[in-house]
C-alpha cells in the first residue's frame, strides 16, 4: 500500500490580495467547504465499502485481514466479541499516537471514520452475496482496500497499523513497508495456527486483493512516471515537453562519462520531467524520432506537489 498518503492533504491559508476583498475572502472559504465536503463524501463512501467488504464477504465465511482490522476479526471469531467494539478498542492507541505524530485534525478524521465504521458495522445488514470461497476472498478484499483507499483520500484510515509503522520507522532501521510486513505476516501466522490454514491462505489472498485496491484508489492508472533523458539533442526535447506536452522540465548539464567519446568528457544536458504513465508511451516515441540514440531513464514516482504536471481525478 501506498502508506505516505497517511499524510493527508493540509488545508493552506493563504494570505489574499488587498484587492480581493470580501469577494476574495467568499471565494476562499467556499473552497474551503468544498474540501471538507469532498473529504467527507470520500470517508463515508471510505466506510461504505469496507462495511460491505467485511459483513457481505469475509465475515460470514470466517476470514480476516490484515492490520488492526485482522487483529479484531481474529479475537471476535475466537472469543465472540462484537467486533465493532473491538476495531474501537484496539484502534484508540493508534489514534492517539496519529495525533502526535501526524496531527489533531487527522486524528479527529480517522476517530470518526473508525467509530462510523464501527456503527456501520453493527447497525447495517448486507446479505452475504456468494458462497465461492475465492471469490470472497478475492472480492471482500476489493472492497475493504477500496474502503480504506477512499478514506486514505479523504484525509483518515480506516486501520491503525500503519500510524504505528510510520512512528516505528523513526526507531527502527525499516521502512513503514517492512513493518506492516511483519506486523500481518504475524496476524496470518496466528490465524494460521488458531483457526485452520486453509482460512489463513484465504485471508492472505484477501489481503492481497485489498492491498492492490488500495494501491490503485491512491495511484490510480495514472500513475507519475519521472523521466530523466540525456541527449545531445535536449533543446528539441525540451521544446517538446514544455511546448507540446504543456509540462514542466529541469534541464542540467552533466558530463558524458562513458562510450566511444568518452575520455574527451563532453558536455551534455540531461532534462527531467515527470508524466502520467498513460503519457509515457507517447513521449518516448516523440524523443526517440528527435534523437533514436537517446538515453531515457525512468522511474515511478509515488506522489508530488506542484509543478506543471496532470493532476489526477481525487485529491
Amino acid at each position: 500500500m501506498l502508506l505516505e498518503h497517511l499524510i493527508p492533504t493540509r488545508l493552506r491559508f493563504r494570505k489574499l490580495p488587498p484587492a480581493a476583498g470580501g469577494a476574495g475572502l467568499r471565494a476562499y472559504l467556499g473552497q474551503h467547504w468544498q474540501a471538507l465536503l469532498l473529504h467527507g463524501v470520500l470517508l463515508l463512501a471510505g466506510v461504505f465499502s469496507a462495511a460491505l467488504g467485511l459483513k457481505g464477504f469475509l465475515l460470514p465465511n470466517g476470514f480476516i485481514d490484515g492490520g488492526v482490522t485482522g487483529i479484531s476479526l481474529l479475537i471476535s471469531q475466537l472469543t465472540g466479541a462484537s467486533l465493532s467494539l473491538l476495531i474501537v478498542l484496539i484502534n484508540i492507541p493508534f489514534v492517539v499516537l496519529g495525533y502526535y505524530q501526524l496531527g489533531r485534525k487527522f486524528a479527529l478524521k480517522t476517530l470518526l471514520t473508525i467509530l462510523t465504521l464501527a456503527v456501520a458495522l453493527l447497525l447495517v445488514s448486507f446479505p452475504p452475496l456468494t458462497q465461492d470461497k475465492l471469490l470472497i476472498a478475492v472480492f471482500g478484499g476489493f472492497f475493504l482496500g477500496a474502503g480504506v483507499g477512499l478514506a486514505m483520500r479523504g484525509g483518515g484510515v480506516l486501520d491503525g497499523t500503519e500510524i504505528l509503522a510510520v512512528y516505528l520507522t523513526r526507531k527502527l532501521p525499516a521502512s513503514v513497508g517492512d513493518i506492516v510486513l511483519v506486523i500481518n505476516i504475524i496476524i496470518f501466522s496466528a490465524a494460521a495456527w488458531l483457526l485452520s490454514i486453509e482460512t489463513a491462505l484465504y485471508s492472505i489472498l484477501a489481503y492481497l486483493a485489498a492491498a492492490k485496491t488500495v494501491d490503485f484508489i491512491l495511484v490510480g492508472i495514472e500513475e507519475y512516471t519521472g523521466l530523466t533523458i540525456i541527449s545531445f539533442h535536449s533543446p528539441q526535447i525540451r521544446r517538446l515537453i514544455t511546448d507540446q506536452l504543456r509540462r514542466g522540465a529541469t534541464v542540467y548539464e552533466c558530463t558524458q562519462g562513458f562510450g566511444t567519446h568518452g575520455h574527451q568528457r563532453l558536455k551534455v544536458e540531461a532534462i527531467f520531467t515527470v508524466v502520467t504513465r498513460l503519457e509515457v508511451v507517447g513521449l518516448t516515441d516523440e524523443i526517440h524520432k528527435i534523437d533514436p540514440q537517446a538515453f531515457v531513464v525512468m522511474q515511478s514516482v509515488s506522489d508530488m506537489r506542484g509543478g506543471l504536471i496532470k493532476k489526477r481525478a481525487l485529491h
